[in-house]
């Protein structure tokens, strides 16, 4: 279940929020889709909805019409607001208007069109009972391995599924509500060191929406960002290209290379 916990809630963190979401690094389109069918295991809806909201969050972040601020409660941003419709959000116009380069894939256009993407949870629920079964009936017979199975599909599939919702959910409630600002925004935004860790990495949230399309959200030293490594390792194998940096260092290589282009100007006119 621990580790179910990182390997499918990452697909979340790195997949639907910083590559979809914030467009801050590129992955091959199979592996994207792979890791697509990863989240829909935790079942946190599809993909374009998925980013749709998000986008909407940061667009009306803390103001009236974000649909999860925890200035209405609490309990509101981490779970009431998925009780109720929302009108504003849950419709054609601002899945085109937040989400249209996802909708532009036939692959995330099919699981918006259908309710495929629910087989896909039910279909990894079915795995997991399989190969408990599997290896319990061969270790004890086929009353070990109905209980094995079993002990993998509460465990290795509910429990877990539910351990992520609340782990990210916690992003919109906690991170805020409670924490410490490196930077002035236009929101309640937090730096939540629990959170951070729970999220390996998402909970540097102040950072995050100071700068959302950063692949890291690592401002300090001591704020470690997982996901961040995790983005630079597929990187280093050729499996992650457009990596985008915090914005003090695009800064940085943007001036250093306008006084580059500025001193060869000056030496040609020389």
């Amino acid at each position: 279940m621990i580790i179910g916990v990182h390997v499918f809630g990452q697909a979340i963190n790195l997949c639907y929020h910083r590559i979809l979401t914030h467009k801050s690094a590129k992955l091959p389109k199979w592996l994207e889709h792979w890791v697509v069918i990863m989240a829909l295991c935790c079942m946190e809806d599809t993909p374009g909805k998925w980013v749709a909201m998000h986008r909407f969050h940061h667009s009306h972040s803390d103001h009236n019409p974000d649909p999860h601020s925890p200035l209405v409660s609490f309990l509101w941003s981490h779970m009431g607001w998925l009780m109720v419709e929302n009108r504003a959000t849950h419709n054609i116009d601002s899945y085109r208007k937040y989400a249209p380069d996802i909708l532009k894939d036939r692959f995330y256009m099919n699981l918006e069109k259908s309710s495929r993407w629910v087989f896909y949870y039910l279909a990894h629920a079915v795995v997991y009972f399989i190969v408990g079964f599997v290896v319990g009936a061969l270790s004890g017979g086929w009353y070990s391995g109905l209980q094995f199975g079993s002990s993998l599909l509460v465990w290795g599939v509910f429990v877990r599924t539910v351990a992520v919702w609340h782990i990210t959910w916690s992003v919109n409630s906690l991170t805020h509500l409670f924490g410490y600002s490196n930077y002035k925004t236009n929101d309640h935004s937090r730096n939540n060191w629990f959170v951070a860790i729970l999220t390996v990495g998402e909970g540097w949230h102040n950072n995050h929406h100071h700068d959302p399309v950063s692949a890291s959200n690592q401002h300090r030293w001591w704020e470690f960002d997982i996901t961040y490594y995790q983005i630079r390792l597929l990187e280093k194998v050729g499996l992650a290209t457009d990596v985008r940096e915090p914005r003090h260092i695009r800064r940085q290589k943007r001036d250093a290379a306008r006084q580059a282009a500025m001193s060869r100007s000056n030496s040609n006119e020389a």
